[in-house]
């Protein structure tokens, strides 16, 4: 850039901002315009706040002189004109930044795809933003309805197209399923409106990065997961590189379609599809889960899920998180689980957390169970007839802590000591006394205890 040229550029700031502060009305304290330009298409939004309301005002053609001055002069100092202009000014101080479609136009100001495709022709341009270049239909359609589907399929099939099998990339899909819930319960129980989110039979959710992805379950022990990860690689070449899009849908059957695929097939951002069935995850020409994790909320393991919810909830007691994903991977979430993680205030939303548990089908079923006197009477009973030596935890120390389907006995440790490899009782809603030990995580004992308890109930596991 010119020395001449920055100058004319930053003289075309001070007449954009200096005509819009003469057209705001008297008592104005603050402004902010936005404009949107192409060589076919053209808006403006201009508010002002005077402390009381915000008022809409109309741009003179002086000013919208000086901003297609701006956009033009722009382009033929850096041959790249920008697309959107924003000024925010009061009294004393302006700001004025230049948008080149980093992130997406918002709605007001996004053309049809044709004012782009002028725009570019004006204006070529080596490289697009990735949701824009799908926006004006630069690469191939991803779009897959159920007609296209039955016909990929068969396609497929006869051209003897197979998927690929996915192996140790993601948990199975009873074990996905619980550990979004968790997540999803504990970004609903603080409030928060990011977060993944549970629907009905679908998973949903979206990084504050533009990356997202849906778990959609289908009858018959069956699954689509899908989304797209911002500015993915695979999508980079196809539409800036001159590559061929990938087909994500490579031996998938006729049931992955439009209807369970993530929105952003429509929009051309999708990435990767996986789908599950016969209880195996598989995958067309997707790339490898590690380089599609930021699309996913953290559901990797036990630990990690445990741990996000952990940092999510404040202050939550000891081990009530890893008790909480137990508890879901087992199908027997109770109120009181949840609770144990996020307290019981005002601040939380236990209803809110539990509904998304009920929602993914993941609530405890009804189960006569036993009080804490009687768990701790089974305890010292079960190491009595068994001759344990209790030197290490006296059996009056005993203290039990309420689990998903029953009880977890131990002896506090003193201050002064170290737990290493103590002693540590179960005791089941039936009355069966299990013992491990500290040097167990609570995570991996509970699912099988769990399990074990419901096929001795008759329950679901």
């Amino acid at each position: 850039m010119t020395r001449s040229g920055s100058e004319d550029l930053a003289g075309l700031v001070d007449r954009i901002t200096t005509g819009l502060r003469g057209l705001a009305p008297p008592g104005w304290q603050r402004l902010e315009a936005s404009f949107a330009l192409t060589v076919v298409t053209e808006s403006a939004l201009f508010v002002v706040d005077d402390g009381d309301r915000t008022i809409r005002c109309q741009v003179s053609d002086e000013v919208w002189a000086s901003v297609r001055r701006h956009r033009q002069a722009s382009a033929e100092l850096q041959s790249e004109p920008w697309w959107r202009m924003e000024v925010r000014a009061d009294a004393e101080e302006a700001e004025v930044v230049v948008d080149h479609g980093a992130e997406p136009f918002p709605g007001e100001q996004l053309f049809a795809p044709q004012a782009y495709l002028a725009d570019l022709e004006h204006y070529p341009r080596g490289r697009l933003p990735l949701w824009l270049a799908a926006y004006i239909g630069r690469g191939k359609s991803q779009s897959r309805p159920p007609r296209a589907a039955w016909d990929g399929m068969r396609a497929d099939r006869s051209a003897g197209v197979r998927a690929v099998p996915v192996t140790g990339e993601l948990p199975e899909l009873r074990t996905l399923w619980a550990r979004w819930a968790v997540l999803a319960s504990a970004f609903v129980a603080v409030g928060s409106e990011r977060g993944p989110r549970i629907g009905p039979s679908v998973g949903i959710f979206e990084s504050a990065g533009h990356s997202g992805s849906t778990l959609i379950l289908l009858p018959g022990d069956r699954a689509v997961l899908s989304g797209g990860v911002w500015e993915a690689d695979v999508l980079d070449l196809a539409y800036n590189g001159g590559g061929a899009m990938p087909n994500l849908f490579a031996g998938a059957p006729d049931w992955v379609a439009d209807p369970v695929l993530n929105p952003r097939v429509m929009t051309g951002m999708l990435s990767f599809c996986y789908w599950w069935e016969k209880g195996q995850w598989y995958r067309g020409e997707s790339a490898p889960m590690s380089e599609c994790a930021a699309a996913l909320p953290a559901v990797w393991t036990a630990d990690t899920v445990a741990r996000v919810v952990t940092d999510v909830v404040e202050n939550p007691s000891p081990d009530a998180a890893e008790l909480l994903v137990s508890a879901a991977q087992a199908a027997a979430v109770t109120r009181e689980a949840v609770v144990q993680v996020v307290g019981e205030d005002s601040r939380v939303d236990v209803a809110g957390a539990l509904f998304q548990f009920g929602l993914a089908d993941l609530i405890a079923g009804e189960v006569p169970g036993i009080g804490e006197s009687e768990a701790l009477k089974l305890v010292r009973d079960h190491i009595r007839e068994r001759g344990y030596d209790t030197a290490d935890y006296p059996l009056t120390s005993l203290h039990a802590v309420r689990l998903s389907v029953g009880w977890m006995v131990r002896s506090p440790v003193l201050d002064d000591k170290i737990a290493l490899d103590r002693a540590v009782f179960y005791v089941a809603d039936d009355g069966v006394v299990e013992r491990s030990s500290s040097s167990v995580p609570l995570s991996v004992f509970m699912t099988d205890f769990e399990r074990r308890f419901r096929l001795r109930v008759g329950g679901r596991i």
